[in-house]
């Protein structure tokens, strides 16, 4: 039986070690009556292709900024609308964040603590700089022309420790909550380690700003309001944006927020599609603080 296998030799390589991996597992079960030759290939083939897509795929460590500002009634957060050009999310309204460069590590060894944790909570205060021209974890705060300066210095190329010490800010990185880890595993798409930190928008901040390349839009809207706007179509949500939304929406307050982290631990987030009632459903555990745990796979926006 012949497949067509795509990929570059170095797939392959690992195809075939998972494929012998698989056959050793079958021969230690020490099963009576192997299914048919052709269906045990299949089955076989099928799962050793996925674990050595799984092998060359790297996750692009992420982090991303829930930014939280006092309302009339529930607390506001603000929102980017992802330009529809854009590879990952296209179109989708997300948390201001991106990656985490090779200069936030740098930073975060000056810093002590968790380097990966540290690495995350400064690429998430850089990328909201960016993104929205907000200045949140830094010492002083930021305003007006300085502000404008070091944004523009990171549009154009200088890195966040020389554009921070051209504007004498040090960081602080002490607001921002840790919330949450999503590791999502398609085998098709770009995958993400995203870290999720809430913070609370500090007074007289500026108002948000654009930046009008990787996004075209941002405001402020309550959590409920976007997933409302969501159901009736308006706007358009991932799969991760949408339950971070439902547990944040549950909350009256900034305060009430970072209890709720506090209470759970940050453990990677890897949704699995499982069978619920006969139909196919995206899902995730229902151990870490989320009301709403699975969705049908049909209507799952993925990225």
């Amino acid at each position: 039986m012949l497949f067509a296998f795509p990929g570059g030799p170095a797939v392959k390589a690992a195809f075939a070690r998972h494929l012998l991996d698989d056959r050793a597992r079958h021969r230690q079960l020490d099963l009576v009556g192997p299914p048919p030759l052709a269906s045990r290939l299949v089955s076989n083939a099928g799962r050793a292709y996925t674990h050595a897509m799984s092998e060359m795929q790297q996750a692009i460590p992420a982090a991303t900024l829930v930014l939280f500002r006092d309302g009339a009634g529930a607390p506001e957060l603000l929102f980017v609308e992802r330009a529809k050009a854009m590879v990952f999310a296209g179109g989708a309204l997300v948390f201001p964040g991106g990656r985490i460069d090779p200069g936030d590590h740098a930073l975060a060894l000056t810093l002590g603590g968790d380097p990966d944790d540290t690495a995350a909570r400064i690429a998430a205060i850089r990328e909201t700089v960016e993104e929205v021209g907000l200045a949140i974890g830094l010492d002083p705060a930021l305003e007006g022309d300085m502000l404008a300066s070091l944004r523009g210095a990171l549009h154009a190329g200088t890195s966040f420790g020389a554009a921070l010490l051209a504007a004498g800010a040090k960081l602080d990185i002490a607001p921002l909550v840790p919330f949450a880890r999503w590791l999502p595993a398609h085998a098709h798409m770009r995958i993400f380690d995203t870290r999720f930190y809430l913070a609370r928008l500090p007074h007289g901040a500026p108002d948000p700003v654009v930046d009008d390349t990787e996004n075209v839009r941002v405001f402020w809207a309550t959590a409920q309001s976007v997933l409302d706007d969501a159901d009736a179509g308006r706007v358009h949500i991932i799969f991760p944006t949408r339950r971070n939304l439902e547990r944040l929406a549950r909350f009256a307050s900034f305060e009430e927020a970072a209890a709720d982290a506090a209470r759970y631990p940050i453990r990677p987030v890897t949704p699995w599609t499982e069978e619920i009632d006969g139909l196919p459903h995206l899902r995730i555990p229902d151990d870490l603080g989320y009301p709403v745990t699975a969705e049908l796979l049909t209507s799952a926006l993925r990225g």
